[in-house]
């Protein structure tokens, strides 16, 4: 157990947030004064090359970070099938905080250290003096004091936080003499950085030729699968990068080649039980996926400051994915023994509108399908864009045109109707209907005639009206009102959106007006004096397992209901495809099944 009032356990900055990053800024400042006004040549500047390293730093831990969480690039090398959570994530989040303690360590050391002072750039002895110091003082020291944090006293009060992540990321890992140079200095650090991250990386990336061909370097390379070890069996693999320690000390893992030669065999995936095939909304939401930015990922999506200067590499980045991608895995979490994956359809939300990309996009959809189909994957829930009514029918084309299909192809939205009916209050007798005629406006009509609540539809086309009119029971039909002025609904205090509408339009609704919606992407509130519900959406059951990004804007742990539904449709086993219109008389039942599951409305 990590006990946190343990002295030095915590960080003098803990409380700044993400104010910490201006202890840079004396650095920098004497960087840019050093450099440009100060009469210092750039490699006599230690600031600059301390800030140089440091940024160094961050850009190789984050570069393993994003190849880590390519699970459609690693999938079949993971040393641990199991995703990062939520809370490791949470413990992780200030990783890069021994930076800041080490880039004024050396500012300290450089004023201290009068040597440092004269380091030429580049001088070659130096590298034969670094290898014999790293192989011999340094191995040696770290692993004696690594043992040491594993004796209860020190490993209860600092080291069991780094442990408490079974499944390793770059950022798991991130809890001289006279023949030195500057050269020397950044080649040491970087190189120590991108060994320290590789083996927390969670994907084995040694290959085995290496030590077939020289079987010395098992003594002398530690693999990520070799760390990893150390991190389920605490008592063996101490060493920092050299195995040789482990031999010498009896703490070699017996099982350390064996798991490497394992893994890089390669591993048969495992089949996944449930796809929820979604798409990318926007640019800048495309940068909210676990291998750009983690931390970043794990909240839910909002357009934050660091995000618009890279707003432009977005877009060359679109181009290629349309031109090349296909399909790909994003996030996986598992539930109730049951692998459920997120693919993603390489497409952004405007070009489903573009109406030379819609047979293009069908396409992918259809090799998806038939790929989760081959693989025998039982369920695959399509999102937003990807069962539009004008694109596909809802989904209806692909079950139409492949008969046999063995996976059950799902839209979802008879729970999206049905999380949009129980969040409304049982008092109402009145709704305002904006998209009444789409595939969920019908259905809310509908269901809510029956239950004798008048619907104002709003639509343009008596046609659609009087075609949904007739489906209600001849008793029912009296509660359709057909309107085509937003005015309509100036006295009624329900409105239902489903069709995106402007602040002017909402203007019509009276003071106290609530807005539920499922309009894509969601209206703007804009009405102080109006409350405004979010997208249909459900919290996933508690027991669900290795989670750790955020469905769009949703909070952790919640994804949209046509995504809960593929998870209902999966869970309970149902035979039948769910595609085109929504059956109102499985409303009730799916919304029952859903709650039995342990899947809950959001508050």
């Amino acid at each position: 157990m990590y006990r946190d009032s343990a002295p030095l356990s915590d960080w003098p900055w803990a409380q700044l947030g993400s104010l910490k990053y201006i202890l840079y800024g004396p650095l920098v400042a004497k960087a840019l004064y050093a450099h440009l006004g100060g009469g210092y040549e750039a490699d006599q500047n230690w600031c600059f090359h301390v800030l140089w390293i440091t940024a160094l730093r961050c850009l190789i831990c984050q570069a393993w970070l994003s190849y880590c969480n390519m699970h459609f690039l690693t999938k079949n090398h993971k040393i641990r099938k199991h995703g990062v959570e939520y809370e490791q994530i949470d413990r992780e989040w200030d990783w890069d905080n021994f930076l800041i303690l080490q880039a004024y360590m050396a500012i300290a050391a450089h004023h201290f250290l009068p040597f440092l002072r004269a380091m030429p750039f580049w001088n070659p002895q130096g590298l034969i003096y670094l290898i014999v110091l790293h192989m011999g003082p340094a191995e040696a020291l770290y692993y004696w004091a690594h043992r040491a944090f594993h004796h209860d006293f020190l490993f209860s009060r600092y080291h069991s936080l780094h442990h408490a992540s079974v499944t390793l990321q770059p950022s798991t890992g991130a809890s001289w003499l006279g023949k030195g140079s500057i050269l020397l200095v950044y080649l040491y650090i970087l190189c120590f950085d991108f060994l320290r991250c590789m083996n927390h990386c969670n994907v084995e990336v040694v290959p085995m030729f290496i030590f077939r061909c020289m079987p010395p370097l098992k003594f002398l390379i530690c693999t990520p699968s070799y760390h990893s070890l150390h991190h389920t069996e605490t008592d063996t693999n101490f060493c920092l990068f050299m195995p040789a320690y482990d031999y010498l000390a009896n703490t070699i893992n017996k099982n350390s080649w064996l798991v490497h030669h394992s893994i890089r065999e390669g591993q048969t995936d495992r089949v996944p039980d449930f796809v929820f095939l979604a798409h990318v909304v926007d640019l800048l939401s495309s940068l909210h996926v676990p291998f750009v930015f983690r931390s970043f990922s794990s909240t839910p999506f909002s357009t934050r400051w660091f995000l618009l200067p890279l707003w432009p590499f977005t877009i060359p980045v679109m181009f290629a994915m349309w031109a090349w991608a296909k399909p790909f895995v994003h996030t996986f979490y598992v539930l109730r023994g049951r692998l459920h994956y997120t693919w993603v359809i390489p497409r952004f939300g405007f070009q489903y509108f573009l109406p030379f990309a819609q047979e293009g996009i069908n396409n992918l959809i259809e090799d998806a399908i038939l790929s989760a189909d081959k693989l025998g994957v039982k369920v695959i829930s399509l999102a937003a864009l990807n069962k539009n009514e004008a694109l596909n029918g809802g989904g209806t084309l692909f079950v139409q045109k492949h008969p046999n299909l063995r996976v059950r192809v799902v839209h979802g939205n008879t729970l999206t109707a049905a999380v949009i009916i129980n969040e409304i209050r049982t008092d109402v007798k009145e709704v305002f209907l904006t998209g009444a005629t789409s595939k969920l406006g019908r259905a809310i009509a509908l269901y809510l005639c029956r239950k004798q609540v008048r619907v104002l539809m709003l639509t343009s086309s008596t046609e659609r009206f009087q075609a949904i009119q007739k489906e209600a029971p001849v008793e029912c039909q009296k509660f359709l009102v057909h309107v085509t002025k937003y005015q309509a609904g100036q006295n009624c205090k329900t409105w239902i959106v489903g069709k995106w509408i402007s602040f002017r339009e909402q203007n019509w609704a009276p003071s106290g007006t609530h807005f539920y919606q499922f309009v894509v992407p969601p209206i703007f509130q804009l009405r102080r004096d109006c409350t405004y519900g979010k997208l249909a959406a459900m919290e996933l059951p508690g027991d669900v397992e290795g989670l750790g990004s955020c469905e769009y804007t949703m909070s952790r742990r919640i994804v949209h209901a046509c995504h809960a539904g593929g998870v209902v449709h999966s869970l309970e086993g149902w035979e039948h495809h769910e595609v085109g219109a929504i059956d109102v008389d499985r409303i009730d039942i799916v919304w029952k099944e859903a709650i039995k599951h342990g899947l809950k409305p959001v508050q």
